[in-house]
């Protein structure tokens, strides 16, 4: 479903070169144009290498175009300094990985607290939303173990938990499921589209897996780093 009105994350005619050994240009986006509006499920689709993780890279700030355009929530991220760029990320994004990026030195409720305190979130809201978004993951008792002592389905839990403790306006999710059993997987995902439903926020997946592009309410393919027709 997409919503009127100014998009949580747009592209306007991205395009991402890197330069290989040799001097070789390799054209890992080209000229990608997307706006993703509140509300809605969209995966990126395509197989490996067609450029899927470079743009949610892009659409998420991580990394910058050659040419073209990105927007958060209105906000043109050329125009910020980089420190304003990692804030923005921070404060409006929630970010989920194949690899879930968990820090092994801290518990699962101090890995979902870490990008709360970061943002100056007080410590007493800090435990509040640390406690609801562990619950509503399913991970509530695992709270004080480390990661190397849960599953992969369990970290990925706590990981996601993480991405949606500070309520953010999107979650830009790059292969969520890759590591997951079909059983886990579909259960992730069932979360995913509950948030989405509940809380009006966005999110674009990234994922050459038909089970998860069938949950898309609207799929992007790329092709060799091109949008192509479905």
């Amino acid at each position: 479903m997409t919503s009127i009105g100014t998009p949580v994350l747009e592209a306007r005619g991205v395009t991402r070169t890197f330069a290989e050994r040799g001097g070789a240009a390799v054209h890992a986006v080209r000229g990608v144009s997307a706006a993703i509006h509140p509300g809605e499920f969209v995966v990126v689709a395509g197989p490996s290498g067609s450029g899927k993780t470079t743009l949610l890279h892009l659409l998420a700030a991580i990394d910058t175009p050659t040419s073209g355009e990105i927007f958060i929530a209105g906000m043109q991220t050329a125009r910020l300094a980089p420190r304003a760029q990692a804030e923005t990320r921070l404060r409006r994004l929630g970010l989920l990985f194949s690899e879930h990026n968990l820090s092994p030195a801290l518990t699962a409720a101090e890995n979902v607290d870490l990008p709360l305190a970061l943002r100056g979130v007080n410590a007493s809201e800090r435990r509040a939303r640390v406690a609801a978004a562990l619950e509503r993951l399913g991970v509530a008792p695992l709270a004080r173990r480390f990661p190397d002592a849960l599953s992969t389905g369990e970290q990925q839990r706590v990981a996601m938990a993480r991405a949606i403790a500070g309520d953010p306006g999107a979650l830009v999710a790059d292969e969520p499921t890759a590591h997951l059993d079909s059983e886990a997987g579909a259960a992730l995902l069932d979360l995913l589209e509950a948030l989405v439903r509940e809380r009006r926020m966005a999110a674009v997946v990234a994922s050459h897996d038909p089970a998860v592009i069938a949950r898309a309410g609207r799929v992007i393919r790329l092709r060799d780093g091109a949008a192509v027709e479905a």
